[in-house]
Parts: C-alpha cells; structure tokens; sequence
C-alpha cells in the first residue's frame, strides 16, 4: 500500500475536528503539509507534517498528491483552481464553491487535467441518515408521502469574528448546513422537480440567514428540509411517512461531539448510538404489523476517505461525485430565487 500524501489547507474546525482525526487513523494517507498562517496548532497532533503559511508552499511541492481545501467558502474556488491546475487531487470542504458556474468550471479543469475532486459531504455517513436509507431501500415505510428532515442548533448569540456571520445571501445557514440536508434528500430521491424556500434572519443582530425551510417537490411528495439556530429544544430528525407506516428518528450523530473531545475514530463501537437516541418503526409489512425501535447502524465518518483512496488508487467510483455536488449548489441558488421572489422555482 502507497499512502497517498496528503496537504491540509486550513487546521481550524474542519481541519481538527473533521479532516485530520480520519486521515490521521487511515495509514492509506499521510499528512505532509499543513497550512497555518498564524498559529501552529496541528504541532501537537501531527508532528509528522510540515507547517507552511504560504498556499505556494503546497502546489509547488511535487510530493504532494492530495490537497484538502477546507478553508472559508470563499476561498474555495480559487485555491480548488489553482490545486487542480498544479495536478493535484482534491477534496472541497461543502459546500463546494458559492457560484454552480464555479462548480462547472472546477469540473472541466479537474477533467483537463485528468485528476480526482470530491466535495466532503460526510454526513452521508452520519448513522441516522444511513439508518433511513436502509428503511427507505427497503421499502418498509411502502410508498413515501412526506419526508421531513431538521438540522437544529441553539447559538442565541452572534459569533464575533466569525465569516459565517458576515457577508452575502450565500453566507449563512443556507449553504453551509442546508448543503448538507439537501444533499441528503438527492442522494434518497434525487433531483427534484421544483424548490420552495423561505429564508430568514432571527437572532438579534444577524446579518446572515440563520433560519430556512425548503421544500423539495417530487412526483407523489413533497421533502421539507428545515434549520434554525434558534431551537432549544431539539424534536425529531427525520420523519418520514409512507403509504404502510412511519418512521421518527430523534438526536443527533455522536460523531461530531466525539470528535471535538479528541477521540479518534478507530476506537471500537466507534459512531455508536445509545438506544434512548434509536428511531422508532411503526408500519406493516406482508400483513405483520410492527411497532417498535431499531438500532441506528453506526456512523463512520472514515469511510469517505477510504473510498475516496480506492478511487485515486484503485479506480473505484467516488462516493462523493462533482457533479452531484454542483446539483446541491443549484438547488440552493433555487432556494435563494424562491425566497426573493415568493414563487415556486422550476428546474
């Protein structure tokens, strides 16, 4: 086994919570450089890895095969672009680039020159998620009419200093947690026939959108997909309802929260739910009727880069392709066409 050599282009949230500890665990990857312009905090963790504080630093050296571009949203495109240009693979932290023009000019460079791209859509990996997607594969909830989705926090406050606080309409809860919930819904139903979003500012002070509700229109259903920073008291996270019965999944993935407290994600019964946190079945199937909890099946936020080694190694498909993300950018520039102009948005 050749591990691929890697280079992280930021070491804040993303870098020490999300990227490093998987990398760090996977001996198919070594860290080589690390780009912190100011500090030196993957010292600690990774003392195998060189600091730089210059991007230049990372394209020009020719050891390094992947570079991870997991800075602020819009340094996205341009430090993707240069990477690719240079001949590297490369993973965009979500969600992906601000503009789906972007999208597909990153997609013809990285065709061009003949190199992989993936977005870091890990919470196709969060156990919740990978439990409906078992429920609704196989067919226990019978025909779907509703699928509900939320992605609540509780930050009453704004966050000083904070990018996510600043900036445009592409600023805000609506690209940076709705690209998860919308990719999401893709992956279970794909495209949608058409979107309709309300957008909102609530938190005192906010100058960015903190509060959306999407609706996603398929032929049948509707998916409503929904976030706000303002909910203290979290209710389910998925609810779903189908022609035979239903099913309601409360809590969050344990992964995120592991991870902040510096366990590592190849500890055993890693992404483990307690059973208080599993979703609850009630439906009929061949004339039985059920009602009852089921085990989530454990996250694994690893096995995005698993796959994406066997893709640049091996030749496998990526779990996370370009262009799916490119639909999540589309979807969101709907939602922020719908909100404007108080209309349902054909795609």
């Amino acid at each position: 086994m050749k591990p691929i050599v890697t280079a992280l282009c930021s070491f804040g949230m993303s870098g020490q919570v999300f990227h490093g500890p998987s990398l760090k665990v996977l001996p198919q990857f070594k860290i080589h450089k690390i780009l912190e312009r100011n500090h030196r905090i993957s010292e600690k963790n990774y003392p195998q890895a060189t600091i730089v504080k210059d991007f230049d630093k990372i394209l020009h050296d020719p050891v390094v095969e992947l570079v991870i571009v997991n800075t602020p949203d819009h340094l996205h495109f341009e430090m993707a672009k240069m990477a690719l240009e240079a001949g590297k693979h490369i993973v965009v932290e979500k969600p992906f680039v601000k503009r789906s023009e972007e999208a597909v000019a990153l997609i013809e460079i990285a065709r061009k020159n003949n190199v992989l791209m993936s977005v870091y859509q890990n919470r196709r990996l969060d156990g919740g998620f990978l439990t409906v997607q078992k429920v609704l594969k196989n067919k226990l909830l019978g025909r779907i009419v509703e699928y509900e989705c939320h992605y609540d926090r509780y930050r009453n406050y704004i966050q000083e200093g904070s990018w996510k606080e600043e900036g445009d309409e592409r600023t805000g809860v609506l690209f940076n947690l709705g690209s998860h919930v919308v990719d999401q819904a893709l992956v279970l139903f794909g495209k949608p026939l058409a979107v309709t979003a309300h957008l909102s500012v609530l938190r005192t002070g906010g100058k960015t959108t903190d509060q959306f509700s999407i609706r996603l229109h398929y032929h049948g259903f509707e998916a409503t997909l929904r976030c706000s920073y303002l909910v203290r008291e979290m209710g389910p996270q998925f609810i779903i309802h189908g022609t035979e019965g239903s099913f309601v999944k409360m809590g969050t993935d344990p992964q995120e929260e592991m991870l902040k407290i510096n366990r590592l994600p190849d500890e055993p019964n890693w992404g483990k739910e307690p059973q208080s946190d599993w979703g609850k079945l009630n439906t009929s199937m061949n004339g039985i009727h059920f009602e009852g909890n089921i085990e989530t099946i454990p996250g694994n936020y690893t096995l995005f880069y698993t796959n994406l080694y066997e893709a640049i190694r091996n030749g496998a498909n990526l779990m996370v392709q370009p262009e799916e993300a490119l639909l999540t950018i589309r979807i969101l520039e709907a939602c922020l066409e719908s909100n404007r102009e108080r209309k349902t948005i054909d795609l």
